[in-house]
Protein backbone atom coordinates (compact mmCIF):
# COMPACT_ATOMS: atom_id res chain seq x y z
CA UNK A 1 0.00 0.00 0.00
CA UNK A 2 1.39 3.47 -1.19
CA UNK A 3 1.82 5.88 1.86
CA UNK A 4 2.43 9.15 1.94
CA UNK A 5 3.04 10.49 5.67
CA UNK A 6 4.10 14.43 6.38
CA UNK A 7 5.30 15.57 9.77
CA UNK A 8 6.74 18.73 10.98
CA UNK A 9 4.19 20.83 10.60
CA UNK A 10 2.83 23.86 12.93
CA UNK A 11 2.72 27.51 14.24
CA UNK A 12 5.71 29.55 14.64
CA UNK A 13 6.29 33.44 14.43
CA UNK A 14 7.37 35.13 11.06
CA UNK A 15 11.35 35.03 10.31
CA UNK A 16 11.66 31.57 12.37
CA UNK A 17 11.92 27.78 10.89
CA UNK A 18 10.57 24.87 10.43
CA UNK A 19 11.44 20.85 9.36
CA UNK A 20 8.99 18.96 7.20
CA UNK A 21 9.27 15.66 6.84
CA UNK A 22 7.54 13.18 4.52
CA UNK A 23 7.60 9.23 4.95
CA UNK A 24 6.90 7.15 2.54
CA UNK A 25 6.51 3.16 2.18
CA UNK A 26 4.86 1.21 -0.73
CA UNK A 27 6.88 2.46 -3.57
CA UNK A 28 11.05 2.51 -4.42
CA UNK A 29 11.29 5.90 -3.41
CA UNK A 30 14.61 6.39 -5.14
CA UNK A 31 13.00 5.66 -8.55
CA UNK A 32 10.67 8.46 -7.95
CA UNK A 33 10.60 12.49 -8.16
CA UNK A 34 9.76 13.54 -5.21
CA UNK A 35 8.18 17.16 -4.80
CA UNK A 36 6.84 19.45 -1.97
CA UNK A 37 3.88 21.46 -2.75
CA UNK A 38 1.63 23.84 -0.97
CA UNK A 39 -2.49 25.13 -1.12
CA UNK A 40 -3.91 27.91 0.88
CA UNK A 41 -7.84 27.60 0.80
CA UNK A 42 -9.23 28.87 -2.20
CA UNK A 43 -5.86 28.78 -4.37
CA UNK A 44 -4.15 26.35 -6.71
CA UNK A 45 -1.55 23.85 -5.63
CA UNK A 46 1.79 25.41 -5.80
CA UNK A 47 5.13 23.71 -5.99
CA UNK A 48 7.25 24.68 -3.57
CA UNK A 49 10.72 22.40 -4.51
CA UNK A 50 11.34 19.20 -6.35
CA UNK A 51 14.31 16.79 -6.41
CA UNK A 52 15.09 14.20 -8.62
CA UNK A 53 16.46 10.61 -7.71
CA UNK A 54 20.39 12.00 -7.74
CA UNK A 55 19.74 14.90 -5.93
CA UNK A 56 19.03 17.37 -8.46
CA UNK A 57 16.56 20.49 -6.99
CA UNK A 58 14.40 23.13 -8.76
CA UNK A 59 13.06 25.87 -6.35
CA UNK A 60 9.92 28.14 -6.63
CA UNK A 61 11.12 31.68 -6.65
CA UNK A 62 9.44 32.21 -3.05
CA UNK A 63 11.46 29.09 -1.71
CA UNK A 64 14.70 29.87 -3.23
CA UNK A 65 17.31 30.93 -0.76
CA UNK A 66 14.64 30.07 2.38
CA UNK A 67 13.87 26.35 2.07
CA UNK A 68 15.85 23.14 1.23
CA UNK A 69 14.23 20.17 -0.44
CA UNK A 70 16.48 17.01 0.25
CA UNK A 71 15.92 13.13 0.62
CA UNK A 72 17.06 9.86 2.52
CA UNK A 73 17.07 7.19 -0.15
CA UNK A 74 18.09 4.70 2.58
CA UNK A 75 15.33 5.68 4.92
CA UNK A 76 12.81 6.57 2.37
CA UNK A 77 11.80 10.28 3.71
CA UNK A 78 11.75 13.68 2.14
CA UNK A 79 12.73 16.43 3.77
CA UNK A 80 11.83 20.46 3.68
CA UNK A 81 13.82 22.94 5.83
CA UNK A 82 11.95 26.18 5.94
CA UNK A 83 13.88 28.99 7.37
CA UNK A 84 13.53 32.44 7.43
CA UNK A 85 9.45 32.16 7.28
CA UNK A 86 7.04 34.48 6.23
CA UNK A 87 3.11 34.96 7.38
CA UNK A 88 2.25 34.60 3.32
CA UNK A 89 4.36 31.04 3.35
CA UNK A 90 1.16 29.67 5.59
CA UNK A 91 -0.44 27.05 3.83
CA UNK A 92 -1.12 23.18 3.99
CA UNK A 93 2.25 21.43 2.83
CA UNK A 94 2.04 18.15 0.90
CA UNK A 95 4.62 15.82 -0.45
CA UNK A 96 4.04 14.27 -3.80
CA UNK A 97 5.68 11.79 -5.64
CA UNK A 98 6.40 10.71 -9.62
CA UNK A 99 8.46 8.33 -11.34
CA UNK A 100 11.42 9.64 -12.47
CA UNK A 101 12.56 9.54 -16.33
CA UNK A 102 14.97 6.69 -17.49
CA UNK A 103 17.75 9.07 -16.73
CA UNK A 104 17.32 9.75 -13.34
CA UNK A 105 15.82 13.23 -13.66
CA UNK A 106 12.27 14.68 -13.45
CA UNK A 107 10.16 15.14 -16.12
CA UNK A 108 9.04 18.68 -16.82
CA UNK A 109 5.99 18.61 -16.63
CA UNK A 110 4.09 15.58 -15.81
CA UNK A 111 1.86 15.49 -12.96
CA UNK A 112 1.96 14.10 -9.87
CA UNK A 113 0.41 11.21 -8.90
CA UNK A 114 1.15 10.23 -5.43
CA UNK A 115 0.33 12.43 -2.59
CA UNK A 116 0.40 12.69 1.07
CA UNK A 117 -2.42 14.10 3.57
CA UNK A 118 -0.60 16.84 3.68
CA UNK A 119 0.73 19.27 7.25
CA UNK A 120 -0.06 22.54 8.22
CA UNK A 121 2.07 25.64 8.71
CA UNK A 122 1.36 28.87 9.79
CA UNK A 123 3.17 31.54 10.43
CA UNK A 124 2.29 34.60 12.42
CA UNK A 125 3.18 38.41 12.26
Amino acid sequence: QVQLVESGGGSVQAGGSLNLSCSVSGFTFSGYCMAWFRQIPGKEREEVARISGGGGTLYSNSAKGRFTITRDNRKDILYLRMRSLKPEDTAMYFCAGEPLRSNGYCYADRPFTLWGQGTQVTVSS
